[in-house]
Order: C-alpha cells, then sequence, then structure tokens
C-alpha cells in the first residue's frame, strides 16, 4: 500500500501495523488510514462505560477528555489530548502509544478495541 499521507509518522505507524500478523493490527491499520475527517474519537466517558478495571484498550483514534475515568487501565492510542492522558494516569492507569502494546504483546491477546 502506498503511503499517502500528511503526517510520515502515521503513515510508518499504519505500514508497521499492516506488516503485523494479527488481525487486530490490521483493523487498527485501516481504521488509522482514515480519512482525517472519518477518524474516530474515544472520550473517558466510553473508556468508563465500557470497560473494567486492569483491562488494556486500544481506541481507534484520539482519546478525548470529556467525562470522567475512574477505572485502572492501560489505554493505546494514537494521539491522547493532554487532559485524557492526564486523567487516565491520575486514575491509576497507563498510556502507550499502539507500536509499544504492538512490542509487548504482538498476539494482541486479551485487548479490547474501542472506537
Amino acid at each position: 500500500m502506498k503511503n499517502k499521507h500528511t503526517n510520515p509518522l502515521l503513515g510508518k505507524e499504519i505500514e508497521f501495523l499492516n506488516s503485523q500478523q494479527a488481525l487486530l493490527w490490521k483493523r487498527a491499520a485501516y481504521e488509522l488510514a482514515r480519512a482525517t475527517r472519518k477518524k474516530r474519537e474515544v472520550n473517558l466517558s466510553e473508556l468508563q462505560r465500557y470497560s473494567k478495571d486492569g483491562e488494556t484498550i486500544l481506541a481507534l483514534g484520539k482519546v478525548l477528555a470529556a467525562g470522567s475515568l475512574k477505572n485502572k487501565l492501560t489505554v493505546a492510542a494514537w494521539n491522547f489530548s493532554a487532559k485524557a492522558a492526564a486523567a487516565i494516569k491520575s486514575a491509576g492507569g497507563s498510556t502507550t502509544t499502539i507500536s509499544e502494546l504492538i512490542k509487548k504483546n504482538p498476539k494482541g491477546t486479551g485487548v479490547k478495541i474501542l472506537g
């Protein structure tokens, strides 16, 4: 697939995701390759509503700070707003990039997708 993104880091991330064997990462690549106006956003309220304490979440898009979060989660996403990242950390969770999550969990077992 030819890299047609204006953000070279995003293009490299998509290529890296497509090179993985697990279908989870190929789906993430597909979502990140969408047009900007169709990209997904995940709010803290959605993380709270659809997750349980201790889960690993893959947010397909940007994580935004609308709502509150009480669950201790590991959240991987392409981008986080500053307030969302701070809220996740203050709830006892952690934020990570998708590439770092792949290095820790290449098969994607136990990862929940939101977005």
